[in-house]
């Protein structure tokens, strides 16, 4: 007894006193973490300060706050924003032949383009004051989706000028002079603008961009100022083609320094005119068939005054912090709006289709195979307007959450992908062959577009999303290392010993959460909601306490070479990302009401998420290179195995069943997709054929019951059975028009396109080309 005692009162005098602890403990410790800790770049250290952490801290602490998830203000437009949708959008939807501008035009009509410099589409983000239209990042997305549900090339060149480019930075960064001088003429669609960052050494890399600027001293406009000479060569440019503004991002030096002691300045962002003189744009690209202006620009020793850097002098070598702040904002907007459109629409046509769609006597949309793919299309619909919401919501509130912002790039892009070859799946040859009739072809070439651009998705999802999570939204990590890399040894030592005792605090508390809610399962984790949801709050709860414990353990084995393990961080990648995914489904079913027509959806994407947990923890411990430490992982996370399973048949039929009809629920789940107002409209085609065969269920339901009676033959082409049930007055006149009708309408939305001979020859294609100019 009195050993322990002894032994009691050393650990506290250890612990306790400042000095003793400071030389026992925490000089050795810091000496170790100062080798092991990941070393960080200049680009990496801006990239990781630039970002807001957010409802991803909440979750990588172990114990998220589930009633602050639900304390976020819900995204919705204001009355402004409504109008313009009602309005303006409507207009232009209603002016867009997609097939027309994809296929034949290869381009926005003129009138498109002067409709959309007019009513202010290139300045959603401007404020008012400039005459922009000032709108939120909500506002944005849904505008964005609701156009690419018509036509992707239309929703890319409204959507750059509102995403990374001129607009964004000069708002953020622009001196007064540059913002008078811009962005009333940007608003007004004078000035159309782009951004060339990459290029062909540099893409998802941008800290190494080539392209560089000298500060120097040259002529403009007839006087020796000093200035920047120019070399770059970028491609990938999406309105370069058209663009009368260029931004730039480049690598300035300053070998005679003069202005200032250094000579690498670091990367830059300048604002250029496209007429300046040495300005080389024009060269388009063909991104997978896509029309939307993308292209090159170059140029060789072009001379521009300093002034024109973004900001003004003082923000040379500051551009890599701009375009990472900026940059998150756009990523959580632009392609997750292209993505939930996908969704939109896939959605819509595909229930229609395979309500339309009969064989062997029967809508293919019954068939349990194309159930599996439609449950998966409707399911991950709900989740990624989910996401959509719940992701620009939190720009709107003056956030810039890089992590988030890169979950919701990868994710929702790879489910637009996966979503979209499931209608595909379902259209069968209904979706391949090109044509007006084809409503899909278009997004499905367009979908590697968005899988490639604003990080690609194999290095989102490896590289930025752990890479950046555990060390940003970490509790102590990221003050950790700030305080290994102080110059000043003593003083990091003592910013190190305030945070060790509180990170071990942190990492023992996990420790023994983890085995606790490993033996009970969750069940006594606290819920904020009673009802069917409730038991996902315990087990995602759980699920983050997995998490923390296992990023810090990590941490602490790998080290550095944590950054080069990317298979392994990767899938910690994937506990966040599916933790952050569950939780913007959960609220947005709290936001909308806890409407009882969507569980199927959120049990459907709830349940997915867990599995795809479970199957990220085994991949992870499977590989952990000390298998002694993995094996103690997993008995303490999954003393029992990991239960976690897809959902159920019975859900996939559940989501399916609603889709199967016209109501409230397939309304909500595809708001923002156009339907055309008239049968010549691909998709007004196949939404009126599947109102039409709804509408006649009933006439149908005689017509089989008679075919049962032996009244009306089997198996007889749809015209000779109406024409029967009429005779033997199975049917009305009126019904038996309704039928036809009905028939024509089924005939019609599943034929596909056809050309005459020689309209799709080179010769054909030309001929309209010369016409046309």
């Amino acid at each position: 007894m009195e050993i322990l005692l002894i032994l009691v009162l050393a650990v506290v005098v250890v612990l306790g006193v400042t000095d003793i602890r400071r030389s026992l403990i925490s000089k050795p410790v810091f000496a170790v973490f100062k080798k092991i800790l990941p070393p960080l770049s200049d680009t990496e250290r801006e990239a990781m300060e630039a970002g807001d952490v957010w409802w991803d801290g909440e979750l990588f602490k172990g114990k998220p706050d589930w009633q602050k998830l639900h304390s976020i203000p819900k995204a919705e437009l204001s009355e402004d924003e409504q109008a313009f949708m009602d309005n303006q959008v409507e207009t232009l939807l209603a002016m867009l032949d997609d097939y027309k501008i994809v296929q034949e035009d290869r381009d926005l009509p003129k009138e498109v383009w002067d409709y959309i410099k007019r009513e202010g589409f290139f300045a959603m983000i401007i404020p008012k004051a400039y005459g922009g239209r000032e709108f939120s990042a909500i506002a944005n997305s849904t505008i964005v989706s609701r156009i690419a549900t018509r036509s992707l090339t239309a929703a890319v060149t409204v959507m750059v000028p509102n995403s990374l480019g001129p607009g964004e930075l000069l708002m953020h960064y622009g001196t007064q002079e540059q913002k008078d001088f811009w962005l009333p003429d940007l608003a007004n669609g004078t000035h159309v603008p782009c951004f060339a960052l990459t290029g062909p050494e540099a893409g998802s890399d941008a800290g190494g961009i080539p392209d560089t600027g000298i500060i120097c001293k040259g002529e403009f406009e007839g006087k020796q100022v000093l200035g920047i000479k120019l070399n770059w060569d970028k491609r990938y440019i999406t309105l370069a083609p058209v663009a009368t503004v260029l931004g730039l991002a480049f690598k300035l030096y300053d070998p005679e320094k003069l202005l200032g002691d250094k000579e690498e300045l670091g990367i830059t962002c300048a604002l250029i005119p496209t007429s300046h003189p040495g300005v080389e744009i024009g060269d388009r690209h063909f991104p997978m068939n896509m029309a939307f202006m993308n292209g090159t620009t170059y140029g060789k020793d072009v001379f521009i005054p300093i002034d024109w850097i973004i900001g003004g002098p003082d923000y040379a070598g500051r551009g890599w912090r701009m375009l990472v702040e900026c940059l998150s904002a756009g990523r959580g907007i632009s392609l997750p709006a292209l993505a939930t459109a996908t969704g939109h629409l896939a959605t819509r046509m595909t229930s229609a289709y395979g309500y339309v769609r009969q064989q062997f006597g029967m809508s293919i949309g019954k068939f349990e195979g194309v159930q599996e793919g439609m449950a998966r299309i409707g399911a991950f619909t709900y989740t990624l307007e989910a996401m959509r919401v719940m992701t620009a919501g939190a720009i709107d509130l003056k956030l810039s959450p890089s992590v988030v912002t890169a979950i919701a790039k990868y994710h929702m892009t790879e489910m637009s992908r996966t979503l979209l070859n499931d209608a595909f799946d379902i259209h069968a040859g209904r979706a391949i062959q090109c044509g007006p009739m084809n409503y899909l072809a278009h997004g499905y070439m367009g979908i590697p577009i968005s899988i490639t651009v604003e990080g690609a998705n194999i290095l989102t999802r490896n590289l930025m999303i752990f890479g950046q999570g555990a060390t940003r939204c970490h509790p102590y990590v990221l003050a950790e290392l700030e305080a290994a890399a102080n110059p000043d040894a003593e003083e990091g030592l003592k910013q190190f010993d305030k945070l060790l005792l509180n990170h071990v605090g942190f990492a023992i508390g996990n420790t023994f959460a983890a085995l606790w809610q490993g033996l009970t399962a969750g069940a006594f984790n606290s819920a904020p909601v009673a009802g069917e949801t409730a038991r996902y709050y315990k087990q995602l709860s759980r699920m983050s306490r997995a998490l923390a414990l296992s990023a810090d353990v990590s941490m602490l084995m790998l080290g550095g070479d944590l950054k080069r393990k990317e298979m392994l961080s990767a899938r910690l990648g994937d506990v966040l990302s599916q933790l952050y995914i569950a939780s913007a489904v959960l609220k947005f079913y709290e936001d909308n009401g806890r409407q009882h027509a969507d569980l199927p959806f959120v049990h459907y994407s709830i349940q997915r998420s867990l599995f795809e947990i479970g199957k990220a923890f085994d991949g992870f411990l499977a590989n952990f290179p000390n298998r002694i430490v993995a094996r103690i992982i997993r008995t303490l996370v999954f003393p029992f195995g990991i239960g976690y399973k897809m959902p159920e048949d019975d859900i996939a039929i559940a989501i399916c069943s609603a889709l199967a009809k016209p109501g409230v629920i397939r309304d909500r789940l595809t708001h923002l997709c156009f339907i055309g107002q008239s049968e010549d409209d691909a998709t007004g085609l196949m939404e009126s054929a599947f109102v039409a065969m709804h509408n006649a269920q009933p006439l149908l339901k005689k017509i089989y019951q008679a075919q049962r009676d032996g009244k009306v033959g089997r198996k007889l082409p749809m015209t000779e059975t109406i024409e029967q049930a009429l005779a033997q007055q199975v049917i009305s006149d009126p019904e038996a028009t309704q039928l036809t009708e009905m028939n024509r309408l089924r005939f019609k939305s599943i034929s596909v396109d056809s050309f005459k001979p020689g309209v799709l020859s080179k010769t054909a294609i030309s001929k309209q080309g010369a016409a046309k100019a």
